[in-house]
Formats: structure tokens, C-alpha cells, sequence
């Protein structure tokens, strides 16, 4: 058996079937393409569905991939055995209707034991129990010893998902890795729980259709999907003992352990952390070259569930200080020669990921004080065990691991409760899996265009044209397929050729007219929906229109150039970031329509005003030299080489369309874009940005406008400051800044006169508020609600009473509008003798449905119900004496 390295395996595998006339194609992104069902590509047929139900048509009936894939369900076993990881690649060949058992069962006998050159005697196969054909082609034709065929039922050699669809008997391929691996006893053989027998491909028949009422009926077309994991593979064909030790995950192993400063395999508790950072790092690494950013949700929150972990168990082996952004180093250079996207993007997946990890090591700081405060107060109650909900807490909406807050309290002779902790948490799922939608597993559920042959397209002829004839092919409501339609019905029309642009990338779909001899349609929207059809949403107006009529497209011109303004805009303004802030920005989303564009891009802080005049300079720079925009359909390796931008987490063909903005001299954008677009920035008029936000860790929102927009915006703000010279009384507007400072100085002096006077009446009302003070124990008390008192000012009577009186408690409510609030001193004396501002504060608070709280001498406390101060005020004595004795 010869050594061969992960990334060889790989090609290997790819070519044997491109050989068997397989297409093959790169691996999907990790996150799904219109499949609910998902928040992560899990196996190598989850991007394949809709050609395994037949809604699309695949580009050829026989594939090959090698596909990313990430799966968390053990992601707490992860780093403590060596089997368990969240991301791997599976190798798969997939048959959609055409070939099946015998030839799948061929070339996987044939690539493992000619092309790997496996051991056939350490070969074992594995069948359905009532599948005679598998065994006989296993036996008869590929030569397998009868006594190497094990037959299994159905929880294991069956694959079925969910109650209905496709589904079929499975045939899998062991390897046995010899008796050091077993578990001793007598009767080990394939099927075992040891490490022996090593199960590393599963051949999938989808045969079956299986109905809700259990029952199964044979399908149509029959499919093949297989699937074997490349780091179990590597691992049996590199003879190393798990996943972590083969080649290109041994080197990011490697690394951890130089940065840590420590050796692999010496101590259980270090390899556990040594194994989760190197597992970890490559999932996040692989998430954040496909656009996922960390979150608190969906897979943004699975990611920094990941980094997070990684930190967390950095921290455990003693690193110090941000280290994951020197390991995407050795990641990407391990998987570059297949996944080229990993270096494009290496300074944007750093900067992802190194901020990531900045802001947990200042949650870990945080999540430190709220425990140490929690440890304190189990001290003083004398309690050795912290509450389930409070550990919940801590890891929910802190970020603060549970494993941490365990190995701190068992430092300090503690424990958590970890039921209680666990009972949350499971509550806490089953509140989100109750809001989560149900979704079929197979991917997008079905809708009335699947009702439409799959065969059926839609082709777009708008790139450079807005009117054109096709026939009205089918006519849809959202239930059900009709034949017509009379004035007043809103139906779903669709056509073999069309020049409106369905919605697509961020650009909204084409409104306009649809005519035919005896009707007449309003167009109010256009939108991709299955297999390459276009469905023109549409009013009857006028008439009578029917399935099979000619009919005259024509798309509402205005808009579409409006709209074409703005989306040709926004690659400039892509460019102009990119210049501005650096190469890490990228899209994260768009949105252009014939009012403004809406551009979402990755970046990490807020935009300063300079570098916002500086964008807004270089795009309108880009608009006035009048760059020549050029459309044009290429291989996609051919465009990669141009340097031409691709969407992150984008499905693309063979086949792109790229837009690129200026010449060989200057080129501005040079992008991936199925959109449409004006011929000439010049075109796009003038640009203005009217806003810049934060739409979520990590991702900064602009909204500008364009051509007329930036009129109408001028327009808007020149009646603003019209009006407001006006209402200043100024016969020239650009007199109003002057004006503005002069009126801001004016207040500023009034400022200050209103607060002399408020010292003043401040000072008087200290004065006479003891003048009949109430004795309890020694300690006068005095009690008082003013009206038009700001929380300012009772603080400064507070600071007087306190300093006046040392023997005295004073409890004064005050009033500003619809606000109240309570200042409560003590002075040294009163606080001597027991008394407590804070707690004083909180009671006499509480009982107006209020809180606050503070130090022994002074305190503050928020008030509920204004219409409740006199009788709280009237308790003040009563308080007092629970604490003065």
C-alpha cells in the first residue's frame, strides 16, 4: 500500500471518475443555495438535491465533487477522541438517472484496489439485507469473497431522510486496520464499535420513493450518490491512526503545538485542546472564505461557537495573546491548490477572525468580573454550587464558556450545576426549533412552477434589449396552473424568452407591459423561481389573455436605466471602498433599485467623515471620466485570471459574465455580474451617499443615490436650509451658520444664569428643609418632594445636606416632567449608628415600583409611579428605624 498525501488523494480520486465521463465540478460553497433545510453543506450530495428530485436539469447526468462540508452534531466530543471533527471533504460521484448499482459498484472496487492498490484481503463490503443484487455484482462480477459481504439491517445500510422522498439501500466499503486497533474480543468483526474495522465509503441506491404512510414504490429514475470521507481515506492510506495525524492536518497539529510551546501526544488534557484548535481552525477558516461572519445566530453563530472554542482552548494550553491569524496561514497553504479562493481572501479571513478573538478575549475579561462576583456572593450564602441558570447565563449572553466556568469554580473547591445548566440550554433549543419553519429535507419546497416541465427555460434577451415577442407559456396562480385570465385577476406569466430582468444579486426585477392581441398586462414585478424559469408577476388591466397567445414584451425603460444607474454605481463604489479602506472589504450584500442602492460590505469599524468624502470623491471621479462599461461571457478560470471579483458564497458555472468598468489603462471594477448595466459611467450622472451603519458584527451598510436621486436629494436639503433661514429670520441662508453659533453661545449664557439661579433656590431649599426635622433614634430625618428638579440638582442638595448635617438622613424626591427621582444621604454620624443610603434608597423606592441603590453615605433610585412619592416619603421614618437603632 504506497503513502499518498491528502491533496493527491483528491486529484486522484476526481480524475479516476472524470474518466468514467463524469463531470467534474469544484466544490459548493458551505453555505446552501435556496435550501432552507440547512445551515451548512453537511455531505457532498446537499448541493445536488434538486437534481436528485428532478426539479433542475444537471449539467450532465454523471458528476464528481470533492465538497467542503461541516457538521457540529458532535462538536463536544471534538478534540477528545481523535475520530471526531466538525470539517472535512467528501469525495463523491453521483449518477442522476443513468448509471447505477453495477458500474458504482465496479469503479469503487476498481479505484480502491487498482488506482489505491488497497489489500483486497483487508477489504470488507457491507450490503442492505434484502439487497441480493448488491451481493451478487460484490461476488460475481467485482470478485469479492462471500465471507468479505456482510449483510446489515436497515438503521444501517438504509438511507432515507424524513418521512417521504427519494430513498434506497446502501452498500459500504471497510477497511481493516488490523488487530492493534481492535477491541480484543473474540467475535470483533465489521460492524464493531472498536477502530478496526474502518468503514471509509458509503455507495447510496436511491431506488425507492417513500410515502407518508411508510409504504415505498421504485423510482423513475434511479440515482446513485456516494460518498467517502479524504481524511479518513488519507488516513488509512498514510497507516497513521486518525485524521489529525494525516499530512495536512498534522501541520496545522504541527503549528499549534510550536505556538503553545508544547508536544503532541504527552498529556491527554493538551491534546484535547491541541486537537479542537486544529479542527476549529479550519472550519472558520473555510466559513469566513465563504462569507459567513461570526453572530449570534443560524451559521454565524456556529462559527463562533468554533473560534470561539479555538480561543477558549488556546487559553487552556497557555497561549497568550491573539494567535489564530498565524495558523490561517498554514490552512490555507495546505488546501490552496484546491481551493485558490482560501489565498485570494487570506487578508479578509484574517481580519474576520482576528476580530472575532479580540472581542471574546474582552467577553472572557467580562464574563471574569460577573463570575468572580457570582463566587462572592456563594461565599457569603455559603453555597458551594452555582445555579444551572446562572451558568446558562454566563455561556448565553456572555459568551462565557460553561467549561470555563467549571474549571474556575473547581479551582476555588466549587461546582456548577450542570443539569440545570443543561435543562436550559435544551429549553433554549426547543424554543428556536419551535420558530425555526419547517422545511423538507430535500431542499426548496414545492411551489406551483414545479408543476412546469423541468426542461422548461426561460431565456433572457434584455442585456441589451427592453422589448421583444415571445408567447405566453404558462399562466399561474400561486396555487395552480390556468389556461387564462380576465381584468382584475394578479397571475404569474411565463414565457420562453423575455427581455425583463428577473430579480437577482441585489437588482430588482423589471417592471413594465405585457400585450397581446386581446389583453392587456401591468408588470409589477419579475422573479426567478425554479429551474431557470422567469415569472412575470403581473395585473390583467384590459381584456382576456391565454396560454399559447403571441405577446409583446416591453419593459418600463425609465426605471430600468434608473435602476441600471444605481447597480452599475455600486460596483464603483465596491472599487472605491476597496481603495479607501483596504482589500478585506467585500460585498456582503446588495440591494439597487430605482431609487438608491443599498450596499453591504465587510468591513470593522465605522467609516470616519474623511474617509466617507474620500469614497464619495473617487466614485464621482470614476462617473466624470466617462469609462467605457463592458459586458462579456467567459470561461470562469479565464475571468479568475482577469482579477475579476466573485460574491462570496456564489454559485457559478463554467460560463461567467463579467462587467468591467474602464480600459487597460484605467480599470475602475472589474466584477462577476449577471446584472444589468449602462455602457458608460458617465451615465450614472452624479453620486452622493446618504448613509453609513452597522448592520452586524463585522458588516457596514451604505445607502446613496444616484443621476436624479442626487438632484432630488439636493433639491430636499436646499428647501431645508431655506426654510431654516426663514424661521431664523434671515434674509441670506448662508448666513445660518453664523447664526448657529451665535444662538448656541446665547444658550450656553442662559445655561449658566439658569443654573447660578437653581444653586440659588437650591441652597434656599436646603436651608429650610430642616427646619422641623423628625427624630428617630437620635438621627433627624427629613423628607421632602420638589418640583422642576432635574436629577443634577438633587444630587448637588444631596452633596449639602450631607455636609451640613452629620447626625441627619434625608430622603428628597424630585420631579422634572414626567421623571422622577430620589436622592438619599447620611451623614458620618447617621452612618455610624446603622444608616444605609442605598438600602434606604432601594425600600423607599420599591415602594413606588422603582429600584436604585448606592453607597452607605449617598444613593440615587429611579421612581416607578410619580403618583406614589407621598406615600413612599410618609414610610421614610418607618425605613430609617429598621436601620438606626
Amino acid at each position: 500500500m504506497e503513502w499518498t498525501g491528502l491533496n493527491e488523494l483528491r486529484e486522484s480520486y476526481l480524475k479516476f471518475f472524470e474518466s468514467k465521463g463524469c463531470l467534474r465540478h469544484k466544490s459548493y460553497p458551505l453555505v446552501p443555495q435556496n435550501d432552507n433545510s440547512l445551515l451548512l453543506i453537511v455531505a457532498g450530495m446537499a448541493p445536488l438535491k434538486p437534481y436528485f428530485t428532478g426539479q433542475e436539469t444537471p449539467p450532465r447526468t454523471r458528476m464528481t465533487t470533492c465538497q467542503k462540508c461541516i457538521r457540529t452534531g458532535d462538536i463536544e466530543n471534538v478534540g477528545k477522541t481523535a475520530r471526531h471533527g466538525t470539517y472535512f471533504e467528501m469525495l463523491g460521484n453521483f449518477s442522476f438517472g443513468d448509471y447505477f448499482k453495477k458500474e458504482a459498484i465496479a469503479w469503487a472496487w476498481e479505484y480502491v484496489t487498482q488506482v489505491l492498490k488497497l489489500p483486497k484481503d483487508r477489504l470488507y463490503i457491507s450490503v442492505y439485507e434484502d439487497d441480493d443484487e448488491a451481493e451478487k455484482i460484490w461476488h460475481e462480477d467485482a470478485g469479492v469473497p462471500m465471507d468479505h459481504i456482510v449483510r446489515m439491517g436497515k438503521e444501517d445500510n438504509f438511507w432515507e431522510a424524513g418521512t417521504d422522498g427519494p430513498c434506497g439501500p446502501c452498500s459500504e466499503i471497510y477497511f481493516d486496520r488490523g488487530e492493534k486497533y481492535g477491541c480484543g474480543k473474540p467475535d470483533c468483526k465489521v460492524g464493531c464499535d472498536c477502530d478496526r474495522y474502518m468503514e471509509f465509503w458509503n455507495l447510496v441506491f436511491t431506488q425507492f420513493e417513500r410515502h407518508e404512510d411508510g409504504t415505498y414504490t421504485p423510482l423513475k429514475q434511479k440515482n446513485i450518490d456516494t460518498g467517502m470521507g479524504l481524511e479518513r481515506l488519507a488516513s488509512i492510506m498514510q497507516d497513521v491512526d486518525s485524521i489529525f495525524d494525516v499530512d495536512t492536518v498534522k501541520a496545522i497539529r504541527d503549528h499549534v503545538c510550536k505556538i503553545a510551546g508544547c508536544e503532541y501526544g504527552k498529556e491527554y488534557k493538551k491534546d484535547v485542546s491541541i486537537r479542537v484548535i486544529t479542527d476549529h481552525i479550519r472550519s472558520v477558516t473555510f466559513m469566513a472564505s465563504d462569507g459567513i461572519l461570526p453572530s449570534n445566530e443560524g451559521r454565524g453563530y456556529v462559527m463562533r461557537r468554533l473560534l470561539r472554542r479555538a480561543v477558549r482552548h488556546g487559553k487552556l494550553l497557555g497561549i497568550n495573546g491573539l494567535f489564530l491569524k498565524d495558523l490561517v496561514k498554514t490552512v490555507v497553504d495546505c488546501n490552496k491548490c484546491e481551493y485558490n479562493e482560501l489565498e485570494e481572501k487570506y487578508d479578509y479571513i484574517v481580519k474576520v477572525l482576528t476580530t472575532e478573538e479580540q472581542n471574546f478575549n474582552a467577553t472572557i475579561d467580562r464574563g471574569m468580573k460577573i463570575l468572580d462576583d457570582l463566587i462572592a456572593q456563594m461565599q457569603k450564602d455559603g453555597k458551594t454550587e452555582l445555579d444551572g441558570e446562572s451558568c446558562f447565563k454566563l455561556s448565553d449572553t456572555y459568551g462565557f464558556p460553561i467549561d470555563l466556568t467549571r474549571e474556575i469554580l473547581e479551582e476555588k473547591g466549587m461546582t456548577c450545576d450542570e443539569e440545570g445548566f443543561a435543562e436550559c440550554y435544551a429549553k433554549q433549543r426547543e424554543t428556536a426549533k419551535n420558530a425555526h419553519a419547517a422545511t423538507k429535507y430535500m431542499g426548496a419546497d414545492e411551489t406551483v412552477f414545479h408543476k412546469i416541465d423541468k426542461d422548461f427555460h426561460t431565456e433572457f434577451i434584455g442585456y441589451d434589449k427592453l422589448e421583444g415577442d415571445s408567447e405566453i407559456s404558462f399562466i399561474t396562480t400561486d396555487d395552480e396552473l390556468i389556461e387564462n385570465a380576465k381584468a382584475g385577476d394578479e397571475v404569474y406569466i411565463v414565457s420562453s424568452q423575455t427581455p425583463f430582468y428577473a430579480e437577482s444579486g441585489g437588482q430588482v426585477g423589471d417592471i413594465g407591459t405585457i400585450v397581446t392581441e386581446s389583453g392587456k398586462c401591468r408588470v409589477v414585478d419579475t422573479q426567478k423561481v425554479v429551474a431557470g424559469k422567469f415569472a412575470h408577476k403581473a395585473v390583467v388591466e384590459e381584456g382576456e389573455i391565454a396560454v399559447g397567445q403571441k405577446a409583446h414584451f416591453t419593459v418600463d425603460r425609465k426605471t430600468r436605466y434608473a435602476v441600471m444607474r444605481n447597480h452599475s454605481c455600486a460596483h464603483l463604489l465596491q472599487a472605491a471602498l476597496r481603495k479607501v479602506l483596504g482589500e478585506h472589504v467585500h460585498q456582503a450584500g446588495q440591494l439597487v433599485d430605482a431609487h438608491r442602492l443599498r450596499f453591504d460590505f465587510s468591513h470593522f469599524n465605522a467609516m470616519t467623515a474623511e474617509e466617507k468624502l474620500k469614497v464619495e470623491a473617487l466614485v464621482n471621479k470614476y462617473i466624470l471620466e466617462a469609462l467605457d462599461i463592458k459586458m462579456e461571457e467567459m470561461p470562469i478560470a479565464e475571468a479568475q485570471k482577469l482579477g475579476a471579483m466573485a460574491l462570496f458564497g456564489e454559485k457559478y458555472g463554467e460560463t461567467v459574465r463579467v462587467v468591467t468598468m474602464g480600459d487597460c489603462d484605467e480599470t475602475a471594477s472589474i466584477e462577476f455580474c449577471g446584472g444589468t448595466h449602462l455602457d458608460n459611467t458617465s451615465r450614472i450622472g452624479l453620486f452622493k451617499i446618504i448613509s453609513e451603519s452597522s448592520v452586524a458584527s463585522g458588516v457596514r451598510r451604505i445607502e446613496a443615490v444616484t443621476g436624479r436621486g442626487v438632484l432630488e436629494l439636493v433639491e430636499e436639503r436646499a428647501a431645508t436650509i431655506q426654510q431654516a433661514a426663514e424661521s431664523l429670520k434671515l434674509a441670506n441662508p448662508l448666513d445660518i451658520v453664523k447664526r448657529c453659533h451665535t444662538i448656541m453661545q446665547e444658550v450656553k449664557d442662559l445655561e449658566k444664569e439658569r443654573d447660578a439661579l437653581q444653586a440659588e433656590i437650591t441652597n434656599l431649599k436646603t436651608k429650610s428643609l430642616f427646619d422641623n426635622p423628625y427624630e428617630v433614634n437620635g438621627v433627624k430625618v427629613v423628607t421632602a418632594m420638589l418640583t422642576n428638579t432635574r436629577p443634577d440638582m438633587l444630587r448637588k442638595m444631596g452633596d449639602e445636606l450631607k455636609a451640613r448635617e452629620a447626625d441627619a438622613v434625608a430622603v428628597v424626591a424630585g420631579v422634572d416632567g414626567e421623571k422622577a427621582n430620589l436622592v438619599v444621604v447620611c451623614g458620618k454620624n447617621a452612618v455610624a449608628k446603622g444608616a444605609h443610603a442605598g438600602k434606604i434608597a432601594g425600600k423607599v423606592a420599591a415602594l413606588t415600583g422603582g429600584k436604585g441603590g448606592g453607597r452607605p453615605d449617598s444613593a440615587m433610585a429611579g421612581i416607578g409611579d410619580r403618583f406614589k412619592i407621598d406615600e413612599a416619603l410618609d414610610k421614610v421614618n418607618e425605613i430609617v428605624g429598621e436601620f438606626v437603632k
